[in-house]
């Protein structure tokens, strides 16, 4: 198990409530949970209390992807922590979803620890970068 994390941030012109509701919606998630060019989510099931599992079914092309976890801490419009269970993940895979009212709308800061290699956590970058960008553009 390595160390390695990494953490984005983006501001989305929308109400801290709205952008914190999104993350445990099962319709919002399969809006945005994409994270790369040609991929769709074939289904979203979330149980949205501490202790409660989402699950994911992420497509490309003829592939899905499983995607599941624990959320560990839900204190509502201020942070959400889940497990994060993937082909591409270790055990003890973690996001932390922080958020904070701006000017503008919300500051979010994902933080997602535990990754197999630096290749993952960079994969994992690249597509959490995308998935808070189409977070965002569902609020505009």
């Amino acid at each position: 198990m390595t160390e390695l994390s990494l953490t984005v941030e983006r501001t989305i012109g929308a109400p801290q409530e709205r952008v914190f509701d999104a993350w445990l919606n099962p319709d919002m998630l399969s809006r945005f949970m994409l994270p790369g060019e040609g991929t769709s989510v074939a289904s979203a099931k979330t149980d949205p209390k501490v202790g409660g599992r989402f699950e994911l079914i992420m497509r490309a092309g003829e592939d899905d992807m499983p995607h599941a976890g624990t959320y560990k801490a839900i204190d509502p419009y201020n942070r959400i922590v889940f497990s994060w269970e993937s082909p591409f993940s270790t055990e003890g895979s973690e996001v932390t979803l922080d958020f904070s009212p701006v000017a503008d709308g919300t500051r979010l800061k994902l933080t997602h620890v535990r990754f197999p290699s630096e290749e993952s956590r960079d994969n994992h970058n690249s597509g959490w970068t995308q998935i808070l960008s189409v977070l965002a553009a569902e609020f505009e």
